[in-house]
């Protein structure tokens, strides 16, 4: 009866300390925590965004990628984006807003053996290029569109 009720107590005292590590944050990835950055412009954002995530890589342009996404969107907080990619072995693709406060839209990890074709609806600020980054076995490679939102479409 008393080793039951040693276990309990145990078991209560360890979840309850756990709980409280994990809504105080302490056991959160420091990549997921935004950081607020001062008089930088939207390409200064979106270069340290890439650096953060690429680690200097050499990003090549690639016409294996194809990006369908609307040229002028009415409503920028919906914005429909379809990626395809006629590139061997992908393993990941982000998707980059150039001017939103946070560039980086979304990052899909794949395995090498499924077709690289992924979608989302993304919210863009105002117009700006979207650029789209895929790693494979053999480096990176880029392409990106410019959109236009009108005015009044999305507001962040």
């Amino acid at each position: 009866m008393t080793d039951d009720r040693r276990a309990f107590i145990k078991k209560s005292v360890a979840i309850g300390g756990y709980s409280m590590i994990v809504t105080g944050g302490l056991l959160t990835s420091p990549e997921a925590n935004a950081e607020w950055l001062t008089e930088t412009t939207s390409t200064d954002i979106l270069q340290q965004t890439i650096k953060r995530l690429f680690k200097d890589q050499k990003i090549i342009e690639s016409d294996k990628i194809d990006i369908q996404i609307p040229k002028t969107a009415e409503n920028g907080a919906a914005v429909p984006i379809t990626v395809t990619s006629s590139l061997n072995h992908v393993e990941s693709i982000a998707i980059l807003v150039e001017k939103n406060p946070i560039p980086l839209a979304a990052k899909f990890e794949l395995s090498p053996d499924l077709e690289p074709v992924v979608s989302a609806r993304l919210k863009i600020a105002e117009s700006s290029a979207v650029a789209v980054i895929v790693e494979t076995n053999e480096g990176f490679f880029t392409a990106s569109e410019k959109v236009i939102v009108t005015p009044g479409g999305c507001e962040i």
